[in-house]
């Protein structure tokens, strides 16, 4: 027979599900796992691609809000909690630095054109 702890999510992994689930345009794409090892707790999130920049928000700081939370759901039940978010499949790649428009005069436009 299982235990009813067993089937039960972890208070911890609960309230990443609900505030992420309230952030994201598909919340039924919202997957988390959990594993314990001699370092803690690590609490692993998987969202749809499209819903990632809710997730981190501008310059970190929803991820990093998650976080701090985290930590003191963690202080308080004696563990330590890491939080990963996965990237989607096949990553974003390295950003590149946007170049200079190119400057064309009139007449190259019109030839572009062929009118």
């Amino acid at each position: 027979m299982t235990k009813k702890k067993d089937m039960a999510k972890y208070v911890d992994q609960e309230f990443v599900e609900f505030v992420i689930k309230g952030l994201v345009d598909h919340p039924d794409d919202v997957k988390t796992d959990r594993k314990v090892d001699e370092m803690g707790v690590l609490l692993t999130l998987k969202v749809n691609p499209e819903d990632m920049g809710q997730v981190i928000g501008r310059q970190g700081g929803t991820a990093r809000a998650i976080r701090t939370l985290l930590r003191v759901i963690g202080a308080k039940h004696n563990a330590r909690i890491n939080f990963k978010i996965e990237e989607p499949e096949g990553g974003r790649g390295p950003r590149s630095r946007e170049e200079a428009p190119v400057v064309r005069d009139v007449d190259q436009v019109v030839d572009d054109l062929k009118l």
